[in-house]
């Protein structure tokens, strides 16, 4: 399920504004080999970032909630 929320648009707008830069950078320096690497770090930040353990990453834990944790 993918959340199309206005927060997720800015995050992934962020991501994909970072990476052109990065790859912009890269190319300046003469070091293109870093694209690569560059892509998979967005891809494996957006994929971070969507994952459902965020959702909830403002919220205090409870006793009750990090007991059902442990179960």
């Amino acid at each position: 399920m993918s959340d199309t929320s206005p927060a997720n648009d800015d995050r992934a707008a962020a991501i994909a504004r970072w990476l052109a830069a990065a790859e912009a950078d890269a190319d300046e320096r003469g070091l293109p080999e870093l694209k690569p690497l560059l892509q998979g770090l967005a891809a494996s930040t957006t994929a971070l970032r969507a994952a459902d353990w965020n959702d909830d990453a403002d919220q205090v834990p409870t006793a009750s909630s990090r007991e059902a944790d442990r179960s």
